[in-house]
């Protein structure tokens, strides 16, 4: 089976919510099928910055669910949305 990158958006709740905090909780919240790959910061507006997640996984059942389900769970995530997948080859 090939294995998948996908990329997660997660919207803090509020522009007060500790980003590096937040990237401490989400990087010990990554399921075990799921390899971490990186996070980037990409300012949305007045003040609010999202985390783009990036994330190898195996091309199967469930796909990313479990990981969504993670990062949905945490504190201070307002919303979750996968916004790109890709298979490695």
């Amino acid at each position: 089976m090939s294995d998948v990158v996908a990329t997660m958006k997660i919207m803090p709740e509020s522009p007060e919510v500790d980003l590096e905090a937040l990237k401490a909780a989400i990087e010990a919240a990554i399921p075990e099928d799921a390899e971490f790959h990186k996070i980037d910061e990409e300012p949305i507006a007045f003040g609010l910055v999202a985390l783009n997640l990036m994330f190898i996984i195996e091309d199967g059942e469930g796909g990313t669910e479990s990981t969504e389900e993670a990062m949905a769970n945490l504190d201070d995530v307002a919303s979750i949305e996968i916004i790109d997948t890709r298979r490695l080859m």
